[in-house]
Order: structure tokens, then sequence, then C-alpha cells
């Protein structure tokens, strides 16, 4: 047989794992007399590189969800699953543990402490997770460049303004290199010019694979978004 002109068989396109999984997640919230049900039962899976939006009104528990998705809460029922490990029943020091270097948290309220500068504001995370001194001011310096705010490296969150407090958290989020980033609402405390640059650099991050979460009210920011799920009382719609 003549294989001169054979090609070989091309494959399908590789798709990407599945980077968090949630399977039928109930959250109840128990006093002595009330039972409130946050969560009634959500299924969800998010693949590596995606950027997922998550809207909904107020109290739908959207805010719920994110918390459980980054490991600072557990849900009452069901199961999640990170990088194909069940982590829905950790204790604390175990969520703790198992977010560290793989989860970044932005959020409306920025969430800086008064008492550092932006350079320690930033380095937070590094310390955290044991890196030497002089890596962690390499990593600081590059992460702060990157974010246009190098030039405040020794201010005070008070003298900032709200676009660069944000610039701030969101360089706090990504200077341990996580794989996800989940983000309550980046936007909500800016206006829409710098709500545009951040929404500008979160894309950014993503496009270079970082996987991203992100709650928001806002249809304009939604729109940077892979996919839009719908929450509504408790539920996805």
């Amino acid at each position: 047989m003549n294989t001169e002109n054979l090609q070989p068989v091309s494959s399908p396109a590789e798709q990407p794992a599945v980077r968090l999984q949630l399977s039928d997640v109930k959250k109840i919230f128990r006093t002595e007399e009330i039972e409130t049900i946050a969560l009634g039962g959500v299924s969800l899976e998010v693949k590596d590189g995606e950027f997922l939006a998550i809207m909904g009104p107020s109290g739908c528990g959207k805010s719920t969800l994110l918390n459980i998705l980054g490991l600072l809460d557990n849900p009452t029922e069901g199961t999640y699953l990170l990088d194909g490990e069940e982590v829905g029943r950790l204790h604390e020091r175990q969520r703790t543990h198992a977010r560290k270097g793989k989860i970044g948290f932005v959020f409306q309220s920025f969430n800086l402490i008064d008492e550092l500068n932006v350079e320690q504001n930033v380095e937070l995370p590094l310390r955290y997770l044991g890196i030497p001194a002089d890596e962690r001011k390499q990593r600081v310096q590059e992460i702060l460049k990157r974010m246009a705010i190098s030039h405040r490296a020794k201010h005070y969150p008070h003298q900032l303004s709200g676009g660069q407090q944000q610039r701030v958290a969101i360089a706090r989020a990504v200077v341990s290199n996580p794989k996800i980033i989940l983000a309550d609402e980046p936007t909500g405390n800016l206006d829409s010019r710098n709500g545009l640059e951040v929404m500008q650099l979160l894309t950014q991050l993503n496009q270079e694979g970082t996987t991203i979460i992100m709650v928001t009210h806002s249809q304009r920011d939604a729109q940077y978004a892979h996919r839009i799920v719908e929450m509504l009382d408790g539920m996805l719609v």
C-alpha cells in the first residue's frame, strides 16, 4: 500500500478540565426557631479557564454560593469537588489549607488592611504561603507594576481612590498566582470608568488562563463573561 500521501488522523480538540463541580448543594442556616434555606440544591460545573458570571436579585443566595466555592463555608448537604477532590466537608483549618495559593478573592468593599501600606497589603498572601522575603519583594513589585499602581506602593488605603484600592485588591488576589479568582461585585463601589478598567484587568487575567467566577448585578459587567447563570430564591434558574 502506498503510504506517502496518508495524513495522520486528527484527534478531537481536548476539552478543558472541570475545575469546580457542585452537585445538589444546599445551605441551611438554623436558629432555635427559624430555618432559612439559602441554597436549595445547586448543581454547577465550571471548567478550567472559564469566566462565569452569577446574577440575581439581592438575597437570592449569590454570596452564599461564592462563600462555599471559596471554601469560606461548607454546604449543609451535597458535594463540592475542587480539581476532583471532595472539599465540601473540610474543617476550617483544612479549608484554609486547601484554598491557599489556589483561590484569590476580590470583594466590593476592597477589604484592604488600613494599617498596612499598598506593598504590605499585596505581600500578605505570600507571607501566609511562607514565600522567602526576596521572592516576595520581587513578586509584589511585578504585580504592582502590572496593575499600574507602583507609584502608590508606600501609600495607605485611605490615601487612594476607589479605583486604586480595587487595583490593589486585585494585585493581592493574584500575587500568589491562583488558579481561580472569585469576585463579589468587583465594580460595585466604582464609577463607570474605574469599573471598566477593573473588568478589563479581570478579562486579561482570564485570557491568560485564570478561572474567574464573578457575582454581579451589572449587565454591563456580565457581558465580559463566557457564561451567565441566574439565581432566584437559592436556586439556579
